[in-house]
């Protein structure tokens, strides 16, 4: 217990301390900015952070993954808050987390593994793209002294490791760009024009609803929603970590920890939030491996709003912009570009598909989504053309057996029945299946319909070799002379 607690909390002290600093620091103008798109006093995505990212320290199933308010909950929640107010938002955001402890219970994180490779991969790279793009904003129709600033950002990045890695190079972009600009008295955009900083701790407190039915009604809507898009982006952020640490996280557990963060986020005048894979790779990369780089954040995070306000308030944009710059071009899978012409064309447009959907609705769910939809299609149809039916005649010509080897289900039924010449006359035909297995009832009725159109044509009809899987479902749903074909099965 005691190996097992130190090794999560203290096997990367110096790293996880100076990773969770750098992400304390581009976490603030980010929770402002989500606070502005969600229509809410910048206080409450602060509070939001703090609060998300120490309990998930704590609660998470994935070491050195940073959760606090997001962009994409954010948007969930513009409707709410413009028609019910904040105290309808913090309610939803309680309940938004108790669902999300109800999905831990249920084991739904194991769904991840139907989300393929190449969904992961235009999840990863659409991201990338977003993060770029959100940094537009500071980089178009500003001061000229911004582009300098963050080429010189992008230097100290990629430059300072080749001296040392003992600091991470983000930090010292952020310190240095920010001492510039206050020595120089640069006239640029800072942490500070982005929204007021709270000068206050966040209290405990209920939500001010009534505790009805029709509140019920108005909150459940959106935090299912909430919930829903919360857990999978935290999903497959925590799938990203996992590739970037080659470690294993717990999926189920993240799931319910991302639902106690939530309700602790709700209690504390926080709106809901979950994984940040911008973060998280911020966090990775400058060193970022325990749960103590996540709780650090947080508290930092806290400390610096409510105690350092008028120092973080001076932080160039600048030098948050060049980190982001740095994430976004870390994040991106740039071997999946060079892996085009070596990988099947189906693996290339889902990728391509989830990146588009993505892109253009800035919706991940939408994208995730239609990536798993056609990874569903390209399978079934791969799976549905490996069926083959054999036949030859026998017993002088009055018999032909057929030798069916693959799966059969709906999107290979078709074929099946088509693979049976029902013109020929014959006496008896035998199906030997005991290489193929019928998966659903689409196969069981492709099955009768080839057993009674033999039977229409006076043909005996023999079928052998039903795996005890096939036979159950033959037996409880087939038409075709049940108990016949089950007593030749027993004598075969």
């Amino acid at each position: 217990m005691i190996r097992s607690l130190r090794q999560t909390w203290l096997s990367n002290l110096r790293g996880d301390v100076l990773a969770g600093l750098v992400v304390a620091l581009a976490l603030i103008p980010e929770a402002i900015a989500f606070s502005i798109i969600a229509g809410v006093d910048p206080k409450v995505g602060l509070y939001a952070s703090f609060s998300i990212a120490v309990v998930i320290a704590f609660a998470g199933g994935r070491p050195g993954m940073i959760s606090a308010a997001t962009g994409a909950m954010a948007l969930l929640m513009v409707g709410l808050v413009k028609e019910h107010g904040l105290q309808y938002l913090l309610a939803a955001t309680l309940l938004t987390g108790l669902l999300q402890i109800v999905a831990g219970a249920l084991k739904l994180g194991g769904l991840m593994r139907f989300v393929s490779r190449s969904v992961i991969t235009g999840f990863v790279n659409a991201l990338a793209i977003l993060i770029f793009m959100a940094q537009l904003p500071e980089l178009i129709h500003v001061s000229w002294i911004v582009y300098p600033m963050v080429a010189a950002g992008l230097a100290i990045i990629y430059l300072f490791p080749l001296l040392t890695r003992s600091i991470p190079s983000p930090l010292i972009c952020i310190v240095v760009l920010t001492a510039v600009s206050m020595l120089l008295g640069l006239d640029i955009h800072t942490v500070g024009d982005m929204g007021e900083l709270p000068d206050s701790l966040p209290v405990f407190l209920l939500p001010d609803v009534p505790l009805t039915l029709e509140t019920l009604s108005i909150i459940l809507p959106y935090s299912a929603t909430l919930a829903v898009v919360g857990l999978l982006e935290s999903m497959m952020t925590a799938s990203i970590v996992d590739d970037f640490t080659d470690t294993n996280s717990n999926k189920n557990r993240e799931c319910a920890g991302q639902g106690v963060a939530n309700i602790a986020s709700g209690l504390l005048g926080g709106m809901a939030g979950c994984a940040m894979i911008g973060q998280s790779v911020i966090n990775v990369k400058s060193g970022g491996r325990g749960r103590l780089s996540t709780l650090v954040a947080g508290v930092v995070l806290l400390i610096m709003v409510v105690f350092l306000g008028p120092w973080v308030s001076q932080i160039p944009m600048a030098a948050l912009v060049a980190v982001m710059i740095m994430v976004s071009i870390g994040t991106f899978n740039w071997d999946s570009l060079k892996n085009l012409r070596s990988h099947p064309a189906s693996s290339s447009i889902v990728m391509f598909a989830t990146v588009v959907v993505v892109v253009a609705t800035h919706d991940l769910a939408r994208g995730v989504l239609v990536g798993v939809l056609l990874s569903g299609l390209f399978f079934a149809h791969k799976v549905g053309r490996v069926l083959r039916v054999d036949s030859a005649t026998e017993d002088e010509g009055r018999q032909r057996s057929y030798r069916v080897v693959g799966q059969v289900f709906f999107a290979s039924s078709e074929r099946f029945v088509s693979s049976f010449d029902f013109k020929e006359v014959i006496e008896r035909v035998c199906i030997d299946v005991s290489r193929a297995h019928f998966w659903d009832i689409s196969a069981v009725a492709a099955l009768d319909k080839v057993v009674l159109k033999y039977r229409r044509e006076g043909t005996q009809v023999e079928v052998l070799g039903l795996d005890e899987a096939s036979l159950t479902l033959v037996d409880r749903f087939a038409t075709h002379d049940k108990p016949d074909a089950v007593e030749r099965l027993i004598e075969h």
